[in-house]
């Protein structure tokens, strides 16, 4: 089992900034890479960005491409998403959530997941 722990959220002014933390503990050793998922009231959950732990893998979604940058700290299993120039359109509860694959953008491959925290973007 992989627990994952989220803060960071909050409410912020169009073209402000956050970051987002995830903390995993237990069988991290078990996973590959940790992922950003979002959703936003009436939609699907929406793949945003990943990174494996070896580092040699990001992606990102067309929509967070040059705003939006994710980074790890191996050492004490967090990963961090900085979010830069935010949108209304970013509004959404975000998910971290652990995958067996370094490179996935499908929720199916993730695994475990956290609470969600909630981000809110003013215009």
């Amino acid at each position: 089992q992989v627990q994952l722990e989220e803060s960071g959220g909050g409410w912020v002014q169009a073209g402000g900034s956050l970051r987002l933390s995830c903390a995993a503990s237990g069988r991290t050793l078990s996973t590959a890479a940790m992922g950003w998922f979002r959703q936003a009231p009436g939609k699907e959950r929406e793949f945003v960005i990943s990174v494996s732990w070896s580092g040699g893998v990001t992606n990102y979604s067309d929509s967070v491409k040059g705003r939006f940058t994710i980074s790890r700290d191996n050492a004490k299993h967090t990963v961090y998403l900085q979010m830069n120039s935010l949108k209304p359109e970013d509004t959404a509860v975000y998910y971290c959530a652990t995958s067996r694959y370094s490179d996935s953008y499908y929720s199916y491959d993730y695994d475990y997941w956290g609470q969600g925290t909630q981000v809110t973007v003013s215009s």
